[in-house]
């Protein structure tokens, strides 16, 4: 999304999405009897492949693997992927907007979590050690 300044440069709008959950509902929502527009879902569509392009970018973080040898990485790519075919068909706008916001919210809650422990990894790192020698009990 690109928009003309009047100096004549280029200026990118970083979010024209919704910002709470009622506006989310009020965009996608039936009223009156009246048809769904071909805007109205285009956009949950553009918002699908936005939260989907979020949670690869995401997955990138988790570079450990499992008792089985494989990376987190792939396992969590292979369930986003398994979970967006699953509603891939959905047509209800209401359940189309709780889908959307719940996995907002479930990146969101993944990636606090992964930098508080980021955060307290370093700390413990970079922390100086309380006992200088450890061959010797206080």
């Amino acid at each position: 999304m690109w928009r003309w300044r009047a100096r004549g440069s280029f200026s990118r709008m970083l979010h024209n999405g919704p910002d709470t959950l009622e506006e989310l509902v009020e965009r996608h929502v039936v009223k009156g009897g009246k048809n769904v527009s071909s805007a109205g879902l285009t956009t949950s569509r553009r918002e699908a492949l936005a939260l989907y392009r979020e949670i690869l970018r995401t997955t990138r973080l988790f570079t450990w693997t499992n008792e089985h040898g494989v990376p987190w990485r792939d396992l969590l790519r292979d369930s986003t992927r398994l979970e967006f075919e699953q509603a891939r068909y959905e047509t209800d706008p209401e359940v189309i907007a709780r889908l959307l916001v719940v996995g907002r919210d479930a990146v969101q809650a993944a990636i606090e979590k992964f930098s508080v422990k980021a955060e307290e990894l370093i700390k413990k790192e970079t922390a100086p050690n309380s006992n200088p020698r450890p061959d010797r009990w206080d």
